[in-house]
């Protein structure tokens, strides 16, 4: 039987050589997903997601035991919108910088259609204006990707997020 720590153990089912190619393109995607967010540009977040994607953030105990329950789900580029508008024009809380960072980025399959499952860390930093930097969250992207028009966009993905406490400000995308 597994533990539950190896229930989000993906095997690479892939080609070491095809799984470094791909992997060059995820960082860069990821880099550009990422300076988006990190520029304050939320609007421009659902443009990473193919029109029917998903994006999910789940804590780490929910994901090892297998529940689909997750803090924040959306499903459609729509929903998806609709959630950074109401970001961006609502900013009820203070003013803040948010730097993410991502590694460890590995990919584990692609399937005979084009989809690639990938992972990486991430860390999201915060710094509010007038206090300290502090890590905002941590945990791991657990992706499906698809070209769309010759572009990689996120069919899936699913923010797990490994702090037991988070921040009741947890508004902005991972």
């Amino acid at each position: 039987m597994k533990s539950l720590a190896q229930a989000l153990y993906r095997e690479r089912s892939i080609d070491a050589a095809r799984a470094l190619a791909l992997r060059h393109e995820i960082e860069d995607f990821n880099s550009d997903y990422c300076a988006v967010l990190d520029a304050g540009r939320v609007e421009s977040w659902p443009h990473f997601f193919a029109e029917d994607g998903i994006y999910r953030v789940t804590a780490r105990e929910n994901a090892e035991l297998g529940l689909p329950v997750g803090l924040v789900y959306a499903q459609g580029r729509n929903m998806m919108h609709d959630r950074a508008v109401a970001i961006a024009s609502t900013q009820m809380f203070a003013p803040r910088y948010n730097l993410h960072l991502v590694a460890n980025t590995r990919v584990t399959s692609e399937s005979a259609s084009g989809e690639i499952a990938a992972q990486a860390n991430f860390l999201l930093l915060q710094t509010l204006v007038e206090g300290p930097s502090t890590i905002h969250m941590a945990g791991t992207y657990y992706d499906r990707f698809v070209r769309v028009d010759g572009a990689l966009l996120l069919k899936e993905r699913q923010a797990i997020y490994d702090t037991t406490i988070i921040a009741n400000d947890l508004v902005y995308p991972l």
